[in-house]
Protein backbone atom coordinates (compact mmCIF):
# COMPACT_ATOMS: atom_id res chain seq x y z
CA UNK A 1 0.00 0.00 0.00
CA UNK A 2 1.62 3.25 -1.21
CA UNK A 3 1.61 6.77 1.23
CA UNK A 4 -1.32 7.90 -1.05
CA UNK A 5 -3.65 5.10 -0.33
CA UNK A 6 -2.60 4.90 3.33
CA UNK A 7 -4.22 8.43 3.75
CA UNK A 8 -7.59 7.44 1.87
CA UNK A 9 -7.50 4.71 4.75
CA UNK A 10 -6.79 6.74 7.43
CA UNK A 11 -9.39 9.50 6.40
CA UNK A 12 -12.41 6.34 5.75
CA UNK A 13 -11.67 5.43 9.12
CA UNK A 14 -12.24 8.71 10.45
CA UNK A 15 -15.35 9.51 9.38
CA UNK A 16 -18.91 7.88 10.46
CA UNK A 17 -20.27 5.43 7.73
CA UNK A 18 -23.46 5.97 5.84
CA UNK A 19 -26.24 4.01 7.55
CA UNK A 20 -27.40 1.08 5.51
CA UNK A 21 -30.71 1.29 7.33
CA UNK A 22 -30.97 4.42 4.71
CA UNK A 23 -32.70 2.65 2.04
CA UNK A 24 -30.84 4.92 -0.44
CA UNK A 25 -27.87 3.16 1.06
CA UNK A 26 -29.28 -0.12 1.40
CA UNK A 27 -30.30 0.16 -2.31
CA UNK A 28 -26.61 1.55 -3.33
CA UNK A 29 -25.30 -1.81 -0.95
CA UNK A 30 -27.04 -4.55 -2.08
CA UNK A 31 -28.85 -3.63 -5.45
CA UNK A 32 -25.97 -2.46 -7.61
CA UNK A 33 -24.79 -4.22 -10.27
CA UNK A 34 -21.16 -5.73 -8.83
CA UNK A 35 -22.50 -6.21 -5.41
CA UNK A 36 -24.05 -9.70 -6.27
CA UNK A 37 -21.83 -11.54 -3.71
CA UNK A 38 -22.64 -9.62 -0.99
CA UNK A 39 -26.31 -9.82 -1.96
CA UNK A 40 -26.21 -12.83 -2.33
CA UNK A 41 -25.21 -14.06 0.70
CA UNK A 42 -27.33 -11.97 2.42
CA UNK A 43 -30.10 -13.50 0.65
CA UNK A 44 -29.28 -16.92 1.30
CA UNK A 45 -29.31 -16.20 5.29
CA UNK A 46 -32.53 -14.63 4.74
CA UNK A 47 -34.09 -17.75 2.79
CA UNK A 48 -32.11 -20.25 4.49
CA UNK A 49 -31.30 -21.91 1.05
CA UNK A 50 -28.14 -21.85 -1.26
CA UNK A 51 -28.66 -19.79 -4.68
CA UNK A 52 -27.09 -20.89 -7.37
CA UNK A 53 -27.14 -17.04 -9.41
CA UNK A 54 -28.44 -13.47 -8.61
CA UNK A 55 -29.36 -10.72 -11.56
CA UNK A 56 -29.42 -7.51 -10.24
CA UNK A 57 -29.58 -5.41 -13.44
CA UNK A 58 -33.43 -4.50 -12.56
CA UNK A 59 -32.19 -2.10 -10.34
CA UNK A 60 -31.77 1.89 -11.01
CA UNK A 61 -28.12 3.57 -10.42
CA UNK A 62 -28.59 5.85 -7.87
CA UNK A 63 -25.34 7.59 -9.02
CA UNK A 64 -26.55 7.75 -11.92
CA UNK A 65 -30.19 9.15 -12.03
CA UNK A 66 -30.90 12.78 -10.91
CA UNK A 67 -31.20 13.72 -6.96
CA UNK A 68 -34.33 14.79 -6.42
CA UNK A 69 -35.68 11.64 -7.90
CA UNK A 70 -35.01 9.37 -5.33
CA UNK A 71 -37.25 10.35 -2.34
CA UNK A 72 -39.83 7.74 -3.32
CA UNK A 73 -40.05 4.05 -2.62
CA UNK A 74 -36.47 2.44 -3.41
CA UNK A 75 -36.36 -1.48 -3.35
CA UNK A 76 -33.87 -4.23 -4.32
CA UNK A 77 -35.43 -6.08 -7.21
CA UNK A 78 -33.33 -9.69 -7.56
CA UNK A 79 -33.95 -12.32 -10.03
CA UNK A 80 -32.99 -15.62 -8.43
CA UNK A 81 -31.92 -18.75 -10.38
CA UNK A 82 -33.61 -17.20 -13.49
CA UNK A 83 -36.69 -18.59 -12.36
CA UNK A 84 -37.56 -16.25 -9.40
CA UNK A 85 -37.76 -13.03 -8.23
CA UNK A 86 -37.04 -11.20 -4.69
CA UNK A 87 -38.15 -7.59 -3.45
CA UNK A 88 -36.50 -6.52 -0.61
CA UNK A 89 -37.31 -3.16 0.82
CA UNK A 90 -36.59 -1.07 3.72
CA UNK A 91 -38.88 0.65 5.90
CA UNK A 92 -37.39 3.03 8.69
CA UNK A 93 -41.06 5.17 9.32
CA UNK A 94 -44.37 3.17 10.61
CA UNK A 95 -46.60 3.77 8.36
CA UNK A 96 -50.80 2.61 8.40
CA UNK A 97 -52.05 -0.47 6.78
CA UNK A 98 -48.24 -2.06 6.79
CA UNK A 99 -49.49 -5.49 6.44
CA UNK A 100 -51.43 -4.66 3.04
CA UNK A 101 -48.86 -2.78 1.43
CA UNK A 102 -46.52 -5.94 1.65
CA UNK A 103 -48.84 -7.54 0.05
CA UNK A 104 -49.20 -4.81 -2.68
CA UNK A 105 -45.71 -4.72 -3.22
CA UNK A 106 -45.77 -8.27 -3.74
CA UNK A 107 -48.53 -8.32 -6.38
CA UNK A 108 -46.99 -5.72 -7.97
CA UNK A 109 -43.61 -8.02 -8.71
CA UNK A 110 -45.47 -11.26 -9.08
CA UNK A 111 -47.91 -9.54 -12.29
CA UNK A 112 -45.33 -7.39 -14.05
CA UNK A 113 -44.33 -10.43 -16.35
CA UNK A 114 -48.23 -11.64 -17.03
CA UNK A 115 -48.83 -9.69 -20.70
CA UNK A 116 -52.38 -9.34 -22.14
CA UNK A 117 -53.46 -13.32 -23.26
CA UNK A 118 -53.54 -13.94 -19.27
CA UNK A 119 -50.82 -16.27 -20.17
CA UNK A 120 -50.36 -16.94 -16.48
CA UNK A 121 -47.16 -19.17 -17.33
CA UNK A 122 -45.43 -16.04 -17.29
CA UNK A 123 -45.78 -15.91 -13.61
CA UNK A 124 -42.83 -16.69 -11.41
CA UNK A 125 -42.73 -17.05 -8.03
CA UNK A 126 -42.35 -13.71 -5.96
CA UNK A 127 -40.70 -13.46 -2.65
CA UNK A 128 -41.28 -10.30 -0.83
CA UNK A 129 -39.30 -9.01 2.01
CA UNK A 130 -39.80 -6.41 4.68
CA UNK A 131 -36.73 -4.90 7.04
CA UNK A 132 -38.45 -2.56 9.49
CA UNK A 133 -36.83 -0.70 12.22
CA UNK A 134 -39.62 -1.01 14.50
CA UNK A 135 -41.62 -3.44 16.26
CA UNK A 136 -44.89 -3.99 14.42
CA UNK A 137 -47.53 -4.66 16.97
CA UNK A 138 -49.69 -7.32 14.91
CA UNK A 139 -46.29 -9.68 15.38
CA UNK A 140 -45.64 -8.85 18.73
CA UNK A 141 -45.24 -12.00 20.07
CA UNK A 142 -42.71 -13.17 17.01
CA UNK A 143 -39.29 -13.24 16.83
CA UNK A 144 -37.14 -10.95 14.77
CA UNK A 145 -37.70 -12.74 11.25
CA UNK A 146 -41.09 -14.34 10.41
CA UNK A 147 -41.77 -16.04 7.25
CA UNK A 148 -45.04 -16.39 5.67
CA UNK A 149 -47.05 -18.17 3.21
CA UNK A 150 -50.79 -19.39 2.61
CA UNK A 151 -51.62 -22.31 4.66
CA UNK A 152 -54.60 -24.74 4.87
CA UNK A 153 -55.84 -23.77 8.33
CA UNK A 154 -56.96 -26.76 9.54
CA UNK A 155 -54.27 -29.09 8.54
CA UNK A 156 -51.76 -25.89 9.56
CA UNK A 157 -49.15 -27.98 6.45
CA UNK A 158 -50.73 -27.69 3.81
CA UNK A 159 -49.44 -25.00 1.49
CA UNK A 160 -51.62 -23.33 -1.29
CA UNK A 161 -48.88 -22.09 -3.86
CA UNK A 162 -45.09 -21.85 -3.41
CA UNK A 163 -45.65 -18.87 -5.40
CA UNK A 164 -46.30 -16.63 -2.61
CA UNK A 165 -43.78 -16.01 0.00
CA UNK A 166 -43.15 -13.39 2.44
CA UNK A 167 -40.79 -12.39 5.09
CA UNK A 168 -41.03 -9.69 7.48
CA UNK A 169 -37.35 -9.09 9.84
CA UNK A 170 -37.84 -6.19 12.79
CA UNK A 171 -34.54 -4.67 13.75
CA UNK A 172 -35.09 -4.09 17.02
CA UNK A 173 -35.87 -7.41 17.76
CA UNK A 174 -32.43 -8.73 17.51
CA UNK A 175 -31.13 -7.39 20.55
CA UNK A 176 -33.07 -10.33 22.15
CA UNK A 177 -30.95 -12.53 20.10
CA UNK A 178 -27.46 -14.24 20.71
CA UNK A 179 -26.22 -13.06 17.36
CA UNK A 180 -24.87 -16.54 16.05
CA UNK A 181 -27.10 -16.95 13.49
CA UNK A 182 -25.82 -15.86 9.64
CA UNK A 183 -29.16 -14.03 9.25
CA UNK A 184 -28.66 -12.10 12.77
CA UNK A 185 -24.92 -11.21 11.64
CA UNK A 186 -26.27 -9.31 9.05
CA UNK A 187 -29.08 -7.63 10.45
CA UNK A 188 -26.48 -6.28 12.92
CA UNK A 189 -24.20 -5.43 10.23
CA UNK A 190 -27.20 -3.20 9.14
CA UNK A 191 -27.64 -1.66 12.65
CA UNK A 192 -24.30 -1.04 13.24
CA UNK A 193 -21.63 -1.35 10.81
CA UNK A 194 -18.86 0.12 12.78
CA UNK A 195 -19.76 -2.04 16.10
CA UNK A 196 -16.94 -4.22 17.84
CA UNK A 197 -19.63 -7.40 17.13
CA UNK A 198 -19.95 -6.64 13.59
CA UNK A 199 -16.07 -6.48 13.28
CA UNK A 200 -15.82 -10.11 15.03
CA UNK A 201 -18.32 -11.58 12.31
CA UNK A 202 -16.03 -10.35 9.39
CA UNK A 203 -13.32 -12.25 10.42
CA UNK A 204 -15.35 -15.39 9.19
CA UNK A 205 -17.63 -13.27 6.40
CA UNK A 206 -15.99 -12.11 3.57
CA UNK A 207 -18.77 -11.12 2.05
CA UNK A 208 -19.66 -8.71 5.11
CA UNK A 209 -16.10 -7.60 5.28
CA UNK A 210 -16.38 -6.80 1.45
CA UNK A 211 -20.17 -5.03 2.45
CA UNK A 212 -18.28 -2.85 4.73
CA UNK A 213 -15.24 -1.82 2.53
CA UNK A 214 -18.20 -0.82 -0.15
CA UNK A 215 -19.60 1.13 2.75
CA UNK A 216 -16.95 3.31 3.26
CA UNK A 217 -15.86 4.05 -0.03
CA UNK A 218 -19.48 5.22 -0.51
CA UNK A 219 -19.57 7.09 2.63
CA UNK A 220 -16.50 8.94 0.52
CA UNK A 221 -18.72 9.66 -2.09
CA UNK A 222 -19.90 13.07 -2.18
CA UNK A 223 -23.06 12.02 -4.16
CA UNK A 224 -24.00 9.56 -2.37
CA UNK A 225 -23.58 11.62 0.70
CA UNK A 226 -25.79 14.09 -0.37
CA UNK A 227 -28.50 11.84 -1.70
CA UNK A 228 -28.55 10.43 2.68
CA UNK A 229 -28.91 13.80 3.88
CA UNK A 230 -31.30 13.97 1.15
CA UNK A 231 -33.54 11.05 2.52
CA UNK A 232 -32.56 11.95 6.42
CA UNK A 233 -34.09 15.56 6.07
CA UNK A 234 -37.58 13.89 4.07
CA UNK A 235 -37.34 10.94 7.25
CA UNK A 236 -37.58 14.58 9.95
CA UNK A 237 -40.11 15.82 7.78
CA UNK A 238 -42.17 13.07 7.63
CA UNK A 239 -41.83 11.98 11.27
CA UNK A 240 -42.24 16.26 11.98
CA UNK A 241 -45.48 15.92 9.94
CA UNK A 242 -47.28 13.17 11.70
CA UNK A 243 -46.17 14.94 15.26
CA UNK A 244 -47.53 17.73 14.06
CA UNK A 245 -51.27 15.78 13.05
CA UNK A 246 -51.28 14.06 16.01
CA UNK A 247 -50.94 17.50 18.38
CA UNK A 248 -53.17 18.95 16.30
CA UNK A 249 -55.88 15.76 16.34
CA UNK A 250 -55.36 15.91 20.10
CA UNK A 251 -55.67 19.57 20.41
CA UNK A 252 -59.32 18.97 18.47
CA UNK A 253 -60.31 16.44 20.49
CA UNK A 254 -59.49 18.47 23.56
CA UNK A 255 -61.81 21.14 22.17
CA UNK A 256 -64.53 18.78 21.12
CA UNK A 257 -64.65 17.54 24.30
CA UNK A 258 -64.71 20.56 26.40
CA UNK A 259 -67.66 22.23 23.88
CA UNK A 260 -69.49 19.35 24.73
CA UNK A 261 -69.09 19.26 28.21
CA UNK A 262 -70.04 22.81 28.11
CA UNK A 263 -73.27 21.91 26.14
CA UNK A 264 -73.96 19.27 29.31
CA UNK A 265 -73.67 21.74 31.83
CA UNK A 266 -75.86 24.27 29.78
CA UNK A 267 -78.52 21.66 29.56
CA UNK A 268 -78.78 21.01 32.96
CA UNK A 269 -78.72 24.76 33.61
CA UNK A 270 -81.70 24.86 30.96
CA UNK A 271 -83.89 21.80 32.59
CA UNK A 272 -83.18 24.11 36.33
CA UNK A 273 -85.45 26.62 34.14
CA UNK A 274 -82.49 29.31 34.75
CA UNK A 275 -82.70 32.33 32.28
CA UNK A 276 -81.23 32.26 28.65
CA UNK A 277 -79.30 34.98 28.76
CA UNK A 278 -77.91 34.20 32.30
CA UNK A 279 -76.68 30.30 30.64
CA UNK A 280 -75.48 32.49 27.42
CA UNK A 281 -72.92 34.31 29.49
CA UNK A 282 -72.14 31.75 31.71
CA UNK A 283 -71.54 28.99 29.13
CA UNK A 284 -70.42 31.38 25.94
CA UNK A 285 -72.93 29.43 23.93
CA UNK A 286 -75.16 31.04 21.38
CA UNK A 287 -78.69 31.44 21.98
CA UNK A 288 -79.46 28.65 19.17
CA UNK A 289 -76.89 26.30 20.51
CA UNK A 290 -79.08 26.27 23.54
CA UNK A 291 -82.14 26.23 22.50
CA UNK A 292 -81.34 22.55 20.78
CA UNK A 293 -80.11 21.11 23.71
Amino acid sequence: MNQEESENVKKRKGRKLLSPKLDVIFQALFGEVGNERITKKFLEAILDRKLEEIDLSGNIVLRREKLEDKMGVLDVLVKINKNEYCNVEMQLIEKDKLLERILYYWARIYTRNLKTGNDYMNLKKTIEVLIVNFEIKELKELEYHSKWKIIEEKDRKLILTEDLELHIIEIPKIYRTEGKEELEKWIYFIENPESEKVGEYMKENKEMKEAKEKLEVMSEDERMQILAELKEKAIRDEKATERYGMKVGMERGLARGKKEKTKEIAKRMKEEKMDIELIKKITKLTEEEIKKL
